[in-house]
């Protein structure tokens, strides 16, 4: 069997959905002509219905499919243009704000304060009473965008870690104890996980980049002080225990240093202290942040020494964040060294994170967001002719 690809989940959502989610958070239409520039008009000052913010989603979403299986890949995803974010659709309509939840206020804990390199920080909602529900579920979106697509689709889900921060760090809320959080928590997660294979996809990856944050111990940040890491790993098992060994070959778990407006949040921690526990989580397959990492080789080898015989590796070999267009030589020669350290029946080629984690990010580094998703398509490219050239090689 060749090298399986996957990627990560988001792309850069077009300029024209950026104005389009902001003019709706603010009761305006969208000031956005179909070439991306700002243009005046004169109703600019309406509101935005859902319907016209969902119609430019469709065409987000149609774009993001019909994109993806031009390069290559054999399985795809919609890009996550519906998406708030990774770790906050299902909490709000908008990353804005606009339909928060019950029982949640918007002034909630820092995922990162000025923890990103360059300064900047995301802010997740705070939990004010119980029970917890999801107001979204990630198979709403695949349900939406299941159409658009000729080959098989994957959905990305928030882990149960990142909204367990949702939960005051000290003391505890009247009326409903952490345990009851967690326990809600840990259902709402499993529901996830279930209704988007009931809604067709043939993977789920749970997105966990808090894990390598949570070794970080930043002052400015409270929760990562708090050696949060095997308590993050014991609720993803949670929730993970509750599939079959089956169903969990198609459940993924992705690892990053963070990726954000071109910036990372803890790229200084080392994959030596994060691996041993990262391994122990119950999923059938990784995905692994590498292609940016100033030693590879290392990193191949921390994933064979730790990785079971029973998950496969997904080595990150395109790096998102990098303007800079990798060749399909390049993935096929990082595929090739890493099968020196992974059995190769267990490798597979990804990206390092989600092309754009957030739906406001301007991608700075790239000139815009428009020029950072074509820009993507060509990497995508790039990892999926790599990856056949390195099967070939290897004689897979």
């Amino acid at each position: 069997m060749p090298i399986p690809v996957e990627n990560v989940g988001s792309l850069p959502r077009p300029l024209i959905l950026q104005n389009m989610l902001a003019a709706y958070d603010n009761g305006e239409v969208n000031p956005m002509t179909g070439n991306g520039r700002e243009e005046k008009h004169a109703n600019s000052h309406l509101q935005a219905t859902y319907e016209q913010l969902v119609g430019v989603q469709d065409e987000a979403c149609k774009d993001s499919v019909t994109r993806m299986e031009a390069v290559g890949q054999t399985c795809v995803t919609d890009g996550e243009q519906r998406a708030s974010s990774f770790a906050t659709y299902p909490l709000a309509d908008t990353l804005g704000g606009s339909g928060l939840a019950e029982n949640l206020a918007s002034d909630g804990q820092y995922f990162t304060s000025a923890i990103f390199e360059d300064g900047h920080h995301r802010q997740l909602p705070r939990l004010t009473g119980g029970p917890f529900r999801y107001k979204n579920y990630a198979a709403d979106f695949l349900k939406l965008s299941k159409p658009f697509s000729k080959l098989p689709l994957k959905q990305a889900v928030i882990a149960p870690s990142m909204l367990y921060l949702l939960y005051p760090l000290e003391g505890s809320i009247e009326g409903y104890p952490r345990e009851q959080f967690l326990d809600d928590l840990v259902n709402e997660c499993e529901k996830d996980i279930r209704k988007c294979f009931e809604a067709g996809a043939v993977r789920v990856s749970i997105d966990f980049t808090e894990g390598r944050l949570a070794l970080k111990n930043d002052p400015s940040n409270p929760w990562t002080g708090r050696g949060l890491l095997d308590t993050f790993v014991d609720l993803n098992n949670r929730v993970l225990d509750r599939f079959s060994s089956e169903e969990r070959k198609n459940i993924g778990i992705h690892t990053c240093p963070g990726g954000d407006c071109d910036s990372v949040h803890s790229m200084d921690v080392d994959y030596t202290d994060l691996f041993p526990s990262l391994f122990k989580i119950n999923a059938g397959y990784f995905l692994v942040q590498c292609a940016s990492e100033p030693d590879k080789e290392k990193v191949y080898k921390l994933c064979g020494n730790h990785s079971r015989d029973d998950q496969v590796v997904f080595i990150g070999v395109i790096n998102p964040l990098n303007p800079d267009l990798e060749t399909a030589e390049e993935v096929c020669e990082a595929l090739v060294a890493a099968a020196k350290h992974i059995p190769k029946h267990r490798l597979g080629a990804t990206d390092d994170c989600g092309f754009s984690p957030f739906s406001t990010d301007l991608k700075p580094k790239h000139g815009g967001p428009d020029i950072a998703r074509d820009l993507a398509f060509k990497k995508m490219r790039a990892r999926c002719d790599g990856a056949k050239m390195a099967s070939a090689k290897l004689g897979i």
